[in-house]
């Protein structure tokens, strides 16, 4: 299966917003364009289903500079309307990242009008275009592998600071693109500056979960994955029966003991023990 990786970013015109309110604009960003992405992935002319989605909030540049963004993984298809299938997306395209970033911006506004900032904030971020970008990252381990140092880690590495001397501080960085690396020299206050803008708030959740992958829809995630294995199970069997000949049996899974047709009654999900104490009660 396929797997995408979506990114949005704060304009530049609302970060100073953000960063003085930073739960409250952070809160606001991750449902807003969430709920933006889910709502296009909808649409029959994308995907046309619901979809799962993992997103991480990154708030640092490789230099340190505040940037805000949150990258959503999210497999290439979804769980049809009627909760009974998997209807898959193409291994190349997911949405449409304008009309995606319009509705995220729709969105988004919506929900800080309710501020007290609100008034605050130039009217030209509305009208200019948001940065969105949707990128295929084959089998999802790539993009777990990029994801993973921004989810146990902190802005930056011990092992990126060249030196510490004469007030000034030196860390390493790359540039995106091409991977060069580069140095960059900043005095110790305005280095402490660039680094303490990325603590979250106190208790803040930077990693969530939407769509099929929230808690309350895995228990229909596991069934749906049950039926799914089910029916891939048999279409592997129809492959090899067919292979031998023997296609027209091939639609039906039989018991290899008595010969009878083996059909779903019902799937079985796990239930989670009751502590000790209530067992011993």
């Amino acid at each position: 299966m396929p797997y995408f990786l979506v990114t949005f970013t704060l304009p530049s015109g609302l970060r100073e917003a953000a960063y003085r309110h930073q739960r409250l604009v952070y809160d606001a960003f991750f449902r807003a364009s969430a709920a933006a992405l889910q709502q296009l992935a909808k649409d029959e002319r994308f995907v046309g289903a619901q979809i799962g989605m993992l997103g991480v909030l990154q708030t640092w540049t490789r230099d340190l500079r505040y940037h805000p963004h949150i990258h959503y993984l999210v497999p290439g298809g979804g769980v049809s309307e009627d909760g009974q299938s998997w209807v898959a997306s193409k291994a190349d395209f997911f949405v449409h990242v304008k009309p995606l970033s319009r509705l995220f911006r729709a969105k988004l506004r919506a929900a800080l009008r309710e501020s007290g900032f609100y008034a605050e904030i130039e009217p030209e971020v509305w009208e200019q275009e948001w940065v969105v970008d949707c990128r295929g990252v084959g089998s999802g381990r790539a993009a777990l592998k990029y994801l993973a140092p921004y989810i146990f880690r902190v802005a930056l590495s011990n092992n990126r600071i060249v030196g510490v001397e004469d007030d000034q501080v030196t860390f390493s960085y790359r540039l995106g693109e091409s991977g060069e690396r580069r140095e960059c020299r900043l005095e110790a206050l305005a280095f402490l500056h660039r680094y303490l803008q990325h603590i979250l708030p106190k208790g803040f959740v930077k990693v969530r979960y939407y769509g099929l992958f929230r808690v309350g829809a895995r228990r229909a995630l596991a069934r749906l994955h049950g039926r799914l294995w089910l029916q891939a199970g048999l279409a592997r069997l129809e492959a090899m029966l067919g292979e031998a000949g023997e296609r027209s049996e091939a639609r039906e899974l039989r018991c290899p003991r008595c010969g009878a047709v083996l059909r779903l009654e019902r799937e079985l999900v796990r239930v989670r023990a009751p502590p000790q104490s209530e067992r011993q009660s």
